[in-house]
Protein backbone atom coordinates (compact mmCIF):
# COMPACT_ATOMS: atom_id res chain seq x y z
CA UNK A 1 0.00 0.00 0.00
CA UNK A 2 0.91 3.55 -0.55
CA UNK A 3 1.30 5.92 1.81
CA UNK A 4 0.15 9.86 0.40
CA UNK A 5 -1.75 12.61 1.71
CA UNK A 6 -5.59 12.32 2.10
CA UNK A 7 -5.75 14.65 -0.68
CA UNK A 8 -3.53 13.59 -3.24
CA UNK A 9 -5.67 10.25 -2.75
CA UNK A 10 -8.64 12.70 -3.42
CA UNK A 11 -6.97 14.21 -6.49
CA UNK A 12 -6.58 10.35 -7.94
CA UNK A 13 -9.93 9.22 -6.81
CA UNK A 14 -10.50 11.98 -9.53
CA UNK A 15 -8.81 10.96 -12.20
CA UNK A 16 -10.12 7.28 -11.66
CA UNK A 17 -13.83 8.62 -12.24
CA UNK A 18 -12.58 10.57 -15.53
CA UNK A 19 -12.19 14.17 -14.25
CA UNK A 20 -9.83 15.77 -16.43
CA UNK A 21 -10.76 19.46 -15.72
CA UNK A 22 -11.75 21.43 -12.57
CA UNK A 23 -12.76 24.96 -12.23
CA UNK A 24 -12.15 26.87 -8.90
CA UNK A 25 -10.29 29.76 -7.38
CA UNK A 26 -7.42 28.66 -5.11
CA UNK A 27 -7.60 30.00 -1.47
CA UNK A 28 -5.41 29.00 2.12
CA UNK A 29 -7.40 26.58 3.01
CA UNK A 30 -7.45 24.43 -0.06
CA UNK A 31 -3.98 25.08 -1.37
CA UNK A 32 -2.93 21.65 -0.23
CA UNK A 33 -5.79 20.75 -3.38
CA UNK A 34 -3.81 22.96 -5.85
CA UNK A 35 -0.76 20.83 -4.29
CA UNK A 36 -2.01 17.95 -4.90
CA UNK A 37 -3.55 18.82 -8.71
CA UNK A 38 -0.42 20.21 -9.60
CA UNK A 39 1.62 17.55 -8.56
CA UNK A 40 -0.60 14.97 -10.87
CA UNK A 41 -0.23 17.24 -13.78
CA UNK A 42 -3.01 15.26 -15.31
CA UNK A 43 -6.04 17.13 -14.37
CA UNK A 44 -6.63 20.43 -16.01
CA UNK A 45 -7.76 23.70 -13.95
CA UNK A 46 -9.61 27.38 -15.53
CA UNK A 47 -8.96 29.70 -13.24
CA UNK A 48 -12.53 31.98 -12.39
CA UNK A 49 -12.72 35.13 -11.28
CA UNK A 50 -15.71 34.12 -9.17
CA UNK A 51 -16.33 31.32 -7.54
CA UNK A 52 -19.87 31.23 -8.36
CA UNK A 53 -18.96 31.73 -11.99
CA UNK A 54 -17.20 28.81 -11.53
CA UNK A 55 -19.81 26.32 -10.12
CA UNK A 56 -22.02 27.34 -13.56
CA UNK A 57 -18.96 26.76 -15.34
CA UNK A 58 -18.95 23.10 -13.67
CA UNK A 59 -23.02 23.37 -14.65
CA UNK A 60 -21.93 24.14 -18.65
CA UNK A 61 -19.22 21.44 -18.72
CA UNK A 62 -21.85 18.63 -17.93
CA UNK A 63 -24.30 20.18 -19.25
CA UNK A 64 -22.77 19.73 -22.58
CA UNK A 65 -21.97 16.10 -22.98
CA UNK A 66 -23.42 13.11 -21.59
CA UNK A 67 -21.38 11.67 -19.07
CA UNK A 68 -19.44 14.55 -18.03
CA UNK A 69 -19.05 15.74 -14.57
CA UNK A 70 -17.87 19.69 -13.54
CA UNK A 71 -15.87 20.14 -10.53
CA UNK A 72 -15.97 23.28 -9.08
CA UNK A 73 -12.96 24.29 -6.31
CA UNK A 74 -12.68 26.86 -3.76
CA UNK A 75 -11.33 27.71 -0.51
CA UNK A 76 -12.84 28.09 2.89
CA UNK A 77 -15.94 30.38 3.87
CA UNK A 78 -17.19 32.72 0.94
CA UNK A 79 -16.15 30.76 -1.71
CA UNK A 80 -18.63 27.83 -0.63
CA UNK A 81 -21.12 30.62 0.37
CA UNK A 82 -20.64 31.61 -3.42
CA UNK A 83 -20.99 27.85 -4.68
CA UNK A 84 -24.60 28.17 -3.59
CA UNK A 85 -26.53 29.03 -6.43
CA UNK A 86 -24.52 26.62 -8.65
CA UNK A 87 -25.36 24.61 -6.58
CA UNK A 88 -28.82 25.46 -6.65
CA UNK A 89 -29.19 25.72 -10.09
CA UNK A 90 -27.38 21.93 -10.54
CA UNK A 91 -30.12 20.50 -8.51
CA UNK A 92 -33.01 21.82 -9.77
CA UNK A 93 -31.98 20.51 -13.42
CA UNK A 94 -30.74 17.22 -11.67
CA UNK A 95 -27.01 18.49 -13.03
CA UNK A 96 -24.49 16.35 -10.80
CA UNK A 97 -21.26 18.82 -10.09
CA UNK A 98 -18.66 18.33 -7.76
CA UNK A 99 -18.15 21.09 -5.57
CA UNK A 100 -14.92 21.21 -3.36
CA UNK A 101 -14.50 23.23 -0.27
CA UNK A 102 -11.39 24.09 2.03
CA UNK A 103 -12.02 24.14 5.88
CA UNK A 104 -10.80 25.29 9.09
CA UNK A 105 -8.62 23.17 10.67
CA UNK A 106 -11.21 20.41 12.69
CA UNK A 107 -9.73 21.60 16.55
CA UNK A 108 -11.04 25.51 15.13
CA UNK A 109 -14.34 24.61 13.35
CA UNK A 110 -16.42 25.62 16.90
CA UNK A 111 -14.19 28.58 17.61
CA UNK A 112 -14.90 31.33 14.64
CA UNK A 113 -12.01 31.03 13.19
CA UNK A 114 -11.46 32.81 10.22
CA UNK A 115 -13.23 32.06 7.05
CA UNK A 116 -15.14 29.10 9.04
CA UNK A 117 -18.64 28.27 8.21
CA UNK A 118 -20.88 25.60 8.22
CA UNK A 119 -21.09 24.96 4.36
CA UNK A 120 -22.81 21.36 4.53
CA UNK A 121 -25.75 22.97 6.42
CA UNK A 122 -25.81 25.67 4.50
CA UNK A 123 -25.75 23.49 1.17
CA UNK A 124 -27.88 20.39 2.51
CA UNK A 125 -31.07 21.66 0.91
CA UNK A 126 -29.41 22.29 -2.24
CA UNK A 127 -27.10 19.34 -2.87
CA UNK A 128 -27.51 15.42 -2.78
CA UNK A 129 -25.50 15.14 -0.29
CA UNK A 130 -23.29 17.78 1.96
CA UNK A 131 -20.86 16.83 4.09
CA UNK A 132 -17.93 17.88 5.96
CA UNK A 133 -15.26 14.68 6.34
CA UNK A 134 -13.79 15.11 9.29
CA UNK A 135 -11.07 11.68 9.21
CA UNK A 136 -8.59 11.76 6.79
CA UNK A 137 -8.56 8.02 6.12
CA UNK A 138 -12.27 8.56 5.27
CA UNK A 139 -11.23 11.53 2.16
CA UNK A 140 -10.97 8.66 -0.96
CA UNK A 141 -14.08 6.96 -0.41
CA UNK A 142 -16.34 10.11 0.32
CA UNK A 143 -15.14 11.42 -2.78
CA UNK A 144 -16.43 7.18 -4.36
CA UNK A 145 -19.41 7.75 -2.68
CA UNK A 146 -20.17 11.31 -4.44
CA UNK A 147 -19.43 10.72 -7.93
CA UNK A 148 -21.74 7.42 -7.14
CA UNK A 149 -24.58 9.32 -5.60
CA UNK A 150 -24.18 12.38 -8.00
CA UNK A 151 -24.69 9.40 -11.08
CA UNK A 152 -27.67 7.25 -9.48
CA UNK A 153 -31.03 7.86 -9.34
CA UNK A 154 -31.98 11.45 -9.92
CA UNK A 155 -28.87 12.97 -10.94
CA UNK A 156 -27.35 15.99 -8.55
CA UNK A 157 -24.83 17.85 -6.84
CA UNK A 158 -22.57 16.79 -4.02
CA UNK A 159 -20.45 19.28 -1.75
CA UNK A 160 -17.41 17.88 0.29
CA UNK A 161 -16.33 20.04 2.68
CA UNK A 162 -11.96 19.25 3.93
CA UNK A 163 -10.38 20.66 6.57
CA UNK A 164 -7.00 21.98 5.75
CA UNK A 165 -5.56 19.10 8.16
CA UNK A 166 -7.45 16.27 7.35
CA UNK A 167 -6.43 17.15 3.70
CA UNK A 168 -3.08 17.09 4.66
CA UNK A 169 -2.88 13.98 7.20
CA UNK A 170 -1.02 10.97 5.57
CA UNK A 171 -3.05 7.29 5.26
CA UNK A 172 -2.84 4.36 3.14
CA UNK A 173 -4.65 4.81 -0.39
CA UNK A 174 -3.66 1.98 -2.97
CA UNK A 175 -4.86 4.26 -6.51
CA UNK A 176 -4.48 0.78 -8.73
CA UNK A 177 -7.04 -1.08 -6.69
CA UNK A 178 -9.57 2.08 -6.86
CA UNK A 179 -12.90 1.30 -9.03
CA UNK A 180 -15.77 3.39 -9.68
CA UNK A 181 -19.00 2.03 -7.76
CA UNK A 182 -21.52 0.79 -9.89
CA UNK A 183 -24.55 3.47 -10.21
CA UNK A 184 -28.22 2.68 -9.62
CA UNK A 185 -30.84 3.50 -11.75
CA UNK A 186 -34.59 2.33 -11.45
CA UNK A 187 -36.28 0.42 -14.53
CA UNK A 188 -39.39 0.12 -16.03
CA UNK A 189 -40.67 -3.23 -16.09
CA UNK A 190 -42.80 -4.99 -18.83
CA UNK A 191 -45.82 -5.11 -17.06
CA UNK A 192 -45.88 -1.19 -16.59
CA UNK A 193 -45.04 -0.90 -20.35
CA UNK A 194 -47.35 -2.69 -21.30
CA UNK A 195 -50.69 -0.63 -19.66
CA UNK A 196 -49.05 2.01 -20.24
CA UNK A 197 -49.44 1.18 -24.05
CA UNK A 198 -52.44 -0.02 -23.53
CA UNK A 199 -53.74 3.59 -22.17
CA UNK A 200 -52.48 5.05 -24.81
CA UNK A 201 -53.94 2.96 -27.38
CA UNK A 202 -57.15 3.72 -25.75
CA UNK A 203 -56.26 7.57 -27.07
CA UNK A 204 -57.67 9.38 -30.45
CA UNK A 205 -54.99 12.52 -29.43
CA UNK A 206 -51.74 11.46 -27.89
CA UNK A 207 -48.96 13.21 -27.17
CA UNK A 208 -45.66 12.61 -25.72
CA UNK A 209 -43.65 14.98 -23.39
CA UNK A 210 -40.21 14.73 -23.37
CA UNK A 211 -38.26 16.24 -20.28
CA UNK A 212 -34.69 16.82 -19.60
CA UNK A 213 -34.44 13.43 -17.98
CA UNK A 214 -34.25 12.05 -21.51
CA UNK A 215 -31.43 14.18 -21.77
CA UNK A 216 -29.50 13.04 -18.88
CA UNK A 217 -30.11 9.56 -19.86
CA UNK A 218 -28.66 10.54 -23.31
CA UNK A 219 -31.45 8.57 -24.72
CA UNK A 220 -32.35 11.29 -27.75
CA UNK A 221 -32.36 8.86 -30.56
CA UNK A 222 -34.49 6.31 -28.26
CA UNK A 223 -37.36 9.03 -28.27
CA UNK A 224 -37.63 9.84 -31.62
CA UNK A 225 -37.04 5.79 -32.57
CA UNK A 226 -40.14 5.38 -30.48
CA UNK A 227 -41.86 8.67 -31.45
CA UNK A 228 -41.60 7.08 -35.11
CA UNK A 229 -42.57 3.92 -34.13
CA UNK A 230 -45.65 4.63 -32.40
CA UNK A 231 -46.44 8.07 -34.51
CA UNK A 232 -47.17 10.00 -31.72
CA UNK A 233 -46.47 13.48 -31.33
CA UNK A 234 -44.21 14.62 -29.44
CA UNK A 235 -43.76 18.25 -26.92
CA UNK A 236 -40.59 18.41 -25.87
CA UNK A 237 -40.06 20.39 -22.26
CA UNK A 238 -37.38 23.66 -22.19
CA UNK A 239 -35.06 21.59 -20.89
CA UNK A 240 -35.45 18.91 -23.22
CA UNK A 241 -35.41 21.10 -26.53
CA UNK A 242 -33.24 19.31 -29.03
CA UNK A 243 -34.22 16.04 -28.19
CA UNK A 244 -36.42 15.81 -31.29
CA UNK A 245 -34.68 18.35 -34.09
CA UNK A 246 -37.70 20.80 -34.34
CA UNK A 247 -38.13 19.95 -38.34
CA UNK A 248 -38.92 17.05 -37.38
CA UNK A 249 -42.78 15.65 -37.95
CA UNK A 250 -43.47 14.21 -34.86
CA UNK A 251 -41.96 17.75 -33.57
CA UNK A 252 -45.17 19.24 -32.28
CA UNK A 253 -44.08 22.49 -30.24
CA UNK A 254 -43.20 23.47 -27.16
CA UNK A 255 -46.04 24.12 -24.59
CA UNK A 256 -46.27 26.69 -21.59
CA UNK A 257 -46.95 30.01 -20.58
CA UNK A 258 -43.88 31.59 -22.14
CA UNK A 259 -41.25 29.76 -23.71
CA UNK A 260 -43.92 27.90 -25.73
CA UNK A 261 -45.27 27.68 -29.24
CA UNK A 262 -48.74 29.02 -30.15
CA UNK A 263 -48.87 25.38 -31.95
CA UNK A 264 -47.57 23.66 -29.45
CA UNK A 265 -50.43 25.07 -26.57
CA UNK A 266 -52.87 24.24 -29.03
CA UNK A 267 -52.01 20.69 -29.63
CA UNK A 268 -52.02 19.95 -25.96
CA UNK A 269 -55.23 21.76 -25.28
CA UNK A 270 -56.64 19.59 -28.31
CA UNK A 271 -55.03 16.39 -27.19
CA UNK A 272 -56.87 13.73 -24.96
CA UNK A 273 -53.76 11.48 -23.49
CA UNK A 274 -50.34 12.57 -22.61
CA UNK A 275 -47.20 10.60 -21.98
CA UNK A 276 -44.29 12.29 -19.89
CA UNK A 277 -41.04 10.76 -19.84
CA UNK A 278 -38.05 12.49 -17.73
CA UNK A 279 -40.05 15.73 -16.87
CA UNK A 280 -41.41 17.00 -13.64
CA UNK A 281 -44.28 19.11 -14.86
CA UNK A 282 -43.09 22.77 -14.47
CA UNK A 283 -45.36 25.05 -14.01
CA UNK A 284 -43.92 27.53 -16.59
CA UNK A 285 -44.88 24.46 -18.45
CA UNK A 286 -48.50 23.48 -17.32
CA UNK A 287 -49.82 26.82 -15.73
CA UNK A 288 -52.52 25.71 -13.63
CA UNK A 289 -53.46 21.86 -12.94
CA UNK A 290 -56.86 22.15 -13.74
CA UNK A 291 -56.02 24.31 -17.54
CA UNK A 292 -53.92 21.48 -18.05
CA UNK A 293 -54.98 18.38 -16.83
CA UNK A 294 -58.51 19.29 -18.01
CA UNK A 295 -60.15 16.07 -20.52
CA UNK A 296 -57.21 14.25 -20.52
CA UNK A 297 -55.32 11.19 -19.14
CA UNK A 298 -51.70 11.33 -18.01
CA UNK A 299 -48.55 8.05 -17.93
CA UNK A 300 -45.89 9.66 -15.79
CA UNK A 301 -42.24 8.23 -16.05
CA UNK A 302 -39.38 9.48 -14.24
CA UNK A 303 -36.01 8.04 -12.26
CA UNK A 304 -37.12 9.66 -9.02
CA UNK A 305 -39.89 8.48 -7.30
CA UNK A 306 -41.19 11.10 -5.13
CA UNK A 307 -41.50 13.02 -8.27
CA UNK A 308 -44.91 11.17 -9.32
CA UNK A 309 -47.53 12.71 -8.07
CA UNK A 310 -45.60 15.78 -6.66
CA UNK A 311 -47.84 18.49 -8.56
CA UNK A 312 -50.11 16.33 -10.05
CA UNK A 313 -51.94 12.74 -9.44
CA UNK A 314 -50.98 10.48 -13.32
CA UNK A 315 -53.23 7.86 -13.88
CA UNK A 316 -50.18 5.50 -13.94
CA UNK A 317 -46.90 6.12 -12.49
CA UNK A 318 -43.49 4.41 -13.73
CA UNK A 319 -40.27 4.94 -11.73
CA UNK A 320 -37.83 4.84 -14.63
CA UNK A 321 -34.56 5.91 -15.89
CA UNK A 322 -35.75 7.67 -18.91
CA UNK A 323 -33.34 5.53 -21.43
CA UNK A 324 -34.55 2.37 -19.70
CA UNK A 325 -38.09 3.03 -19.79
CA UNK A 326 -37.49 4.29 -24.08
CA UNK A 327 -36.16 0.92 -24.44
CA UNK A 328 -38.60 -0.65 -23.22
CA UNK A 329 -41.27 1.05 -24.88
CA UNK A 330 -39.52 0.51 -28.13
CA UNK A 331 -39.83 -3.04 -27.80
CA UNK A 332 -43.43 -4.03 -26.68
CA UNK A 333 -44.30 -1.06 -29.46
CA UNK A 334 -42.77 -2.79 -32.30
CA UNK A 335 -44.02 -6.22 -31.20
CA UNK A 336 -47.53 -4.52 -31.01
CA UNK A 337 -46.96 -3.08 -34.63
CA UNK A 338 -46.33 -6.17 -36.22
CA UNK A 339 -48.97 -7.83 -34.61
CA UNK A 340 -51.31 -5.14 -36.05
CA UNK A 341 -52.16 -3.67 -32.37
CA UNK A 342 -51.22 -0.28 -32.59
CA UNK A 343 -53.87 2.38 -33.59
CA UNK A 344 -52.99 4.83 -36.35
CA UNK A 345 -52.76 8.43 -35.69
CA UNK A 346 -51.80 9.26 -38.54
CA UNK A 347 -54.66 12.00 -38.88
CA UNK A 348 -53.92 13.50 -35.83
CA UNK A 349 -50.28 13.71 -36.76
CA UNK A 350 -51.37 15.74 -39.91
CA UNK A 351 -53.50 17.97 -37.75
CA UNK A 352 -50.34 18.85 -35.74
CA UNK A 353 -48.21 19.16 -38.79
CA UNK A 354 -50.99 21.71 -39.79
CA UNK A 355 -50.79 23.78 -36.62
CA UNK A 356 -46.88 24.25 -36.97
CA UNK A 357 -46.93 25.19 -40.25
CA UNK A 358 -49.65 27.72 -39.78
CA UNK A 359 -49.69 28.95 -35.83
CA UNK A 360 -46.59 31.39 -36.09
CA UNK A 361 -45.38 34.75 -35.11
CA UNK A 362 -44.13 37.35 -37.19
CA UNK A 363 -40.56 38.19 -36.86
CA UNK A 364 -39.68 39.92 -39.52
CA UNK A 365 -39.68 43.33 -38.47
CA UNK A 366 -37.27 46.57 -40.07
CA UNK A 367 -38.23 48.83 -36.97
CA UNK A 368 -34.87 51.10 -35.58
CA UNK A 369 -34.13 50.52 -32.83
CA UNK A 370 -34.05 46.71 -33.12
CA UNK A 371 -36.94 44.55 -32.54
CA UNK A 372 -36.03 41.12 -30.28
CA UNK A 373 -37.92 39.10 -32.81
CA UNK A 374 -36.14 40.44 -36.04
CA UNK A 375 -32.50 39.08 -33.91
CA UNK A 376 -34.00 35.90 -33.40
CA UNK A 377 -34.90 35.48 -37.23
CA UNK A 378 -31.71 36.30 -38.25
CA UNK A 379 -29.98 34.29 -35.60
CA UNK A 380 -31.52 31.24 -37.36
CA UNK A 381 -30.06 32.36 -40.32
CA UNK A 382 -26.72 33.46 -39.80
CA UNK A 383 -25.61 30.40 -37.41
CA UNK A 384 -27.69 27.52 -38.78
CA UNK A 385 -28.48 23.90 -37.86
CA UNK A 386 -25.35 22.91 -35.70
CA UNK A 387 -25.46 25.77 -33.65
CA UNK A 388 -25.31 25.11 -29.77
CA UNK A 389 -27.27 28.04 -27.99
CA UNK A 390 -26.69 28.77 -24.05
CA UNK A 391 -28.87 31.01 -22.21
CA UNK A 392 -30.52 31.21 -18.16
CA UNK A 393 -33.71 33.96 -18.24
CA UNK A 394 -35.60 36.87 -19.31
CA UNK A 395 -37.15 37.96 -21.66
CA UNK A 396 -34.44 37.48 -23.99
CA UNK A 397 -34.43 34.10 -23.38
CA UNK A 398 -38.47 33.31 -24.08
CA UNK A 399 -37.83 35.16 -26.93
CA UNK A 400 -35.41 33.05 -28.06
CA UNK A 401 -37.13 29.96 -27.32
CA UNK A 402 -40.13 31.60 -28.86
CA UNK A 403 -38.47 31.93 -32.34
CA UNK A 404 -35.17 30.30 -32.68
CA UNK A 405 -34.69 26.57 -33.84
CA UNK A 406 -32.32 23.70 -31.74
CA UNK A 407 -32.13 20.54 -33.76
CA UNK A 408 -29.34 18.28 -32.08
CA UNK A 409 -29.52 17.49 -28.12
CA UNK A 410 -27.64 19.46 -25.58
CA UNK A 411 -27.52 22.13 -28.34
CA UNK A 412 -30.03 24.16 -26.07
CA UNK A 413 -28.40 24.76 -22.50
CA UNK A 414 -30.55 26.57 -20.47
CA UNK A 415 -30.93 26.41 -16.41
CA UNK A 416 -34.68 25.72 -16.05
CA UNK A 417 -35.71 25.58 -12.77
CA UNK A 418 -33.32 27.86 -10.95
CA UNK A 419 -32.44 30.65 -13.31
CA UNK A 420 -29.89 32.78 -12.19
CA UNK A 421 -29.45 36.04 -13.79
CA UNK A 422 -25.21 36.02 -14.54
CA UNK A 423 -25.37 32.23 -15.73
CA UNK A 424 -25.10 32.34 -19.35
CA UNK A 425 -22.13 33.80 -19.86
CA UNK A 426 -19.61 31.54 -17.36
CA UNK A 427 -22.00 28.09 -18.51
CA UNK A 428 -21.03 28.61 -21.75
CA UNK A 429 -17.21 28.37 -21.07
CA UNK A 430 -17.83 25.84 -19.52
CA UNK A 431 -19.45 24.36 -22.81
CA UNK A 432 -16.55 25.18 -24.83
CA UNK A 433 -13.59 23.64 -22.55
CA UNK A 434 -15.85 20.34 -22.58
CA UNK A 435 -16.22 20.66 -26.79
CA UNK A 436 -13.57 22.81 -28.06
CA UNK A 437 -14.87 22.75 -31.59
CA UNK A 438 -18.76 23.03 -30.87
CA UNK A 439 -20.34 26.44 -32.18
CA UNK A 440 -21.18 27.99 -29.49
CA UNK A 441 -24.08 31.33 -29.35
CA UNK A 442 -25.09 32.37 -25.72
CA UNK A 443 -27.83 34.58 -25.67
CA UNK A 444 -28.11 37.39 -22.88
CA UNK A 445 -30.53 40.51 -21.97
CA UNK A 446 -28.27 43.39 -20.63
CA UNK A 447 -28.52 42.90 -17.04
CA UNK A 448 -27.76 39.22 -16.92
CA UNK A 449 -24.84 39.75 -18.94
CA UNK A 450 -23.08 42.44 -16.33
CA UNK A 451 -24.03 39.99 -13.48
CA UNK A 452 -20.98 38.05 -14.13
CA UNK A 453 -19.42 39.76 -17.10
CA UNK A 454 -15.74 39.91 -15.22
CA UNK A 455 -15.69 35.95 -16.47
CA UNK A 456 -15.19 36.99 -20.19
CA UNK A 457 -11.57 37.62 -18.67
CA UNK A 458 -11.25 33.89 -18.48
CA UNK A 459 -12.11 32.89 -22.00
CA UNK A 460 -9.75 35.55 -23.28
CA UNK A 461 -6.89 33.85 -20.63
CA UNK A 462 -7.67 30.17 -21.50
CA UNK A 463 -8.52 31.08 -25.01
CA UNK A 464 -12.20 29.93 -24.99
CA UNK A 465 -14.21 31.53 -28.01
CA UNK A 466 -17.60 31.74 -28.54
CA UNK A 467 -20.06 34.08 -29.77
CA UNK A 468 -22.44 36.34 -27.11
CA UNK A 469 -25.34 37.81 -28.36
CA UNK A 470 -25.96 40.26 -25.68
CA UNK A 471 -29.61 42.11 -26.55
CA UNK A 472 -29.45 45.48 -24.68
CA UNK A 473 -32.99 47.52 -24.12
CA UNK A 474 -31.39 48.75 -21.08
CA UNK A 475 -34.18 47.78 -18.91
CA UNK A 476 -35.28 44.66 -16.53
CA UNK A 477 -37.57 43.45 -19.41
CA UNK A 478 -38.85 40.80 -18.02
CA UNK A 479 -39.69 42.27 -14.32
CA UNK A 480 -40.79 45.67 -15.91
CA UNK A 481 -43.12 43.20 -18.20
CA UNK A 482 -44.58 41.93 -14.86
CA UNK A 483 -44.55 44.84 -12.70
CA UNK A 484 -47.64 45.77 -15.93
CA UNK A 485 -49.80 43.91 -13.33
CA UNK A 486 -49.24 46.73 -10.28
CA UNK A 487 -49.37 49.64 -12.74
CA UNK A 488 -45.75 50.24 -11.67
CA UNK A 489 -42.55 50.88 -14.08
CA UNK A 490 -40.16 51.06 -10.68
CA UNK A 491 -36.41 50.42 -10.21
CA UNK A 492 -36.05 48.38 -13.36
CA UNK A 493 -34.51 51.15 -15.29
CA UNK A 494 -30.63 50.34 -16.22
CA UNK A 495 -30.57 53.56 -18.83
CA UNK A 496 -28.50 56.26 -17.99
CA UNK A 497 -26.26 58.71 -20.11
CA UNK A 498 -22.92 57.45 -19.98
CA UNK A 499 -20.58 60.82 -19.65
CA UNK A 500 -17.81 58.26 -21.06
CA UNK A 501 -19.61 57.28 -24.13
CA UNK A 502 -22.43 59.83 -25.74
CA UNK A 503 -22.76 58.04 -28.78
CA UNK A 504 -24.94 55.58 -26.93
CA UNK A 505 -27.46 57.66 -25.63
CA UNK A 506 -29.70 56.65 -23.16
CA UNK A 507 -28.29 53.02 -23.05
CA UNK A 508 -25.86 53.40 -20.04
CA UNK A 509 -22.98 50.72 -19.99
CA UNK A 510 -20.53 50.88 -23.07
CA UNK A 511 -20.19 47.07 -23.23
CA UNK A 512 -18.32 46.91 -26.36
CA UNK A 513 -15.57 49.37 -24.26
CA UNK A 514 -16.11 46.50 -21.14
CA UNK A 515 -15.72 43.53 -23.13
CA UNK A 516 -12.74 44.93 -24.79
CA UNK A 517 -11.04 45.88 -21.47
CA UNK A 518 -11.49 42.55 -20.37
CA UNK A 519 -9.20 40.96 -23.45
CA UNK A 520 -12.25 40.50 -26.07
CA UNK A 521 -14.08 41.34 -28.99
CA UNK A 522 -17.12 43.50 -29.21
CA UNK A 523 -19.18 44.93 -32.10
CA UNK A 524 -22.79 47.11 -31.64
CA UNK A 525 -25.17 46.55 -34.31
CA UNK A 526 -28.55 49.76 -34.19
CA UNK A 527 -29.80 48.60 -38.32
CA UNK A 528 -31.47 45.17 -38.09
CA UNK A 529 -29.77 45.02 -41.66
CA UNK A 530 -26.53 44.87 -40.44
CA UNK A 531 -27.10 42.15 -38.07
CA UNK A 532 -25.66 39.49 -40.90
CA UNK A 533 -22.59 41.45 -41.26
CA UNK A 534 -21.83 41.61 -37.58
CA UNK A 535 -22.49 37.55 -36.89
CA UNK A 536 -19.85 37.14 -39.79
CA UNK A 537 -17.54 39.33 -38.44
CA UNK A 538 -17.70 37.92 -34.92
CA UNK A 539 -17.18 34.16 -36.67
CA UNK A 540 -13.59 36.38 -38.07
CA UNK A 541 -12.49 37.49 -35.01
CA UNK A 542 -13.29 34.48 -33.26
CA UNK A 543 -11.17 32.26 -35.27
CA UNK A 544 -8.58 34.61 -35.40
CA UNK A 545 -8.43 35.86 -31.86
CA UNK A 546 -9.55 32.82 -30.06
CA UNK A 547 -11.46 34.59 -27.36
CA UNK A 548 -15.26 35.68 -26.95
CA UNK A 549 -16.56 38.16 -28.97
CA UNK A 550 -19.96 40.21 -27.66
CA UNK A 551 -22.04 40.81 -30.49
CA UNK A 552 -24.51 44.15 -28.55
CA UNK A 553 -27.62 44.83 -30.10
CA UNK A 554 -29.08 48.44 -29.54
CA UNK A 555 -33.29 47.30 -28.76
CA UNK A 556 -36.12 49.12 -28.69
CA UNK A 557 -36.29 49.86 -25.16
CA UNK A 558 -39.62 48.33 -24.43
CA UNK A 559 -41.42 44.97 -26.17
CA UNK A 560 -43.53 42.67 -24.22
CA UNK A 561 -43.19 39.36 -25.14
CA UNK A 562 -46.00 36.95 -25.68
CA UNK A 563 -47.08 35.23 -22.75
CA UNK A 564 -50.16 34.56 -20.43
CA UNK A 565 -51.79 32.94 -17.22
CA UNK A 566 -52.59 29.59 -18.91
CA UNK A 567 -51.77 27.89 -21.94
CA UNK A 568 -55.45 28.40 -22.85
CA UNK A 569 -55.14 31.82 -22.18
CA UNK A 570 -51.53 33.72 -23.96
CA UNK A 571 -51.65 37.45 -24.71
CA UNK A 572 -49.83 37.97 -27.84
CA UNK A 573 -48.78 41.63 -28.43
CA UNK A 574 -47.08 41.58 -31.52
CA UNK A 575 -48.57 40.95 -34.74
CA UNK A 576 -48.94 36.88 -35.38
CA UNK A 577 -49.13 35.08 -38.36
CA UNK A 578 -51.69 32.67 -39.29
CA UNK A 579 -50.72 31.13 -42.52
CA UNK A 580 -53.57 29.64 -44.44
CA UNK A 581 -53.73 25.45 -43.43
CA UNK A 582 -53.43 24.11 -47.15
CA UNK A 583 -49.68 25.22 -47.63
CA UNK A 584 -48.32 22.16 -49.15
CA UNK A 585 -45.94 21.02 -47.09
CA UNK A 586 -44.62 21.24 -43.85
CA UNK A 587 -41.97 24.22 -43.18
CA UNK A 588 -39.73 24.80 -41.28
CA UNK A 589 -40.70 28.27 -39.16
Amino acid sequence: MARMMAIEAAVHVLEKEGVSVCFGVPGAAINPFYAALQRNGRIGHVLARHVEGASHMAEGYTRAKAGNIGVCIGTSGPAGTDMITGLYSASADSIPILCITGQAPRARLHKEDFQAVDIPSIAKPVAKWAVTVLEPGQVPYAFQQAFHLMRSGRPGPVLLDLPIDVQMAEIEFDPDAYEPLPTYKPTATRAQVEKALAMLNAAERPLLVAGGGIINADASDRLVEFAEVVGLPVIPTLMAWGAIPDDHPLMAGMVGLQTAHRYGNAAMLASDFVLGIGNRWANRHTGSVDVYTKGRKFVHVDIEPTQIGRVFAPDLGIVSDAGAALDLFIEVAKEWKAAGKLRDWSEWVKTCQVRKRSMLRKSDFANVPIKPQRVYQEMNSAFGEDVCYVSTIGLSQIAGAQFLHVYKPRHWINCGQAGPLGWTLPAALGVRVADPKRKIVALSGDYDFQFLIEELAVGAQFKLPYIHVLVNNSYLGLIRQAQRAFQMDFQVQLSFENINAPEIGVYGVDHVAVAEGLGCKAIRVTDPDNLQSAFAQAQQWMDEFQVPVVVEVILERVTNIAMGTEINNITEFEDVLDVPADEPELVRV
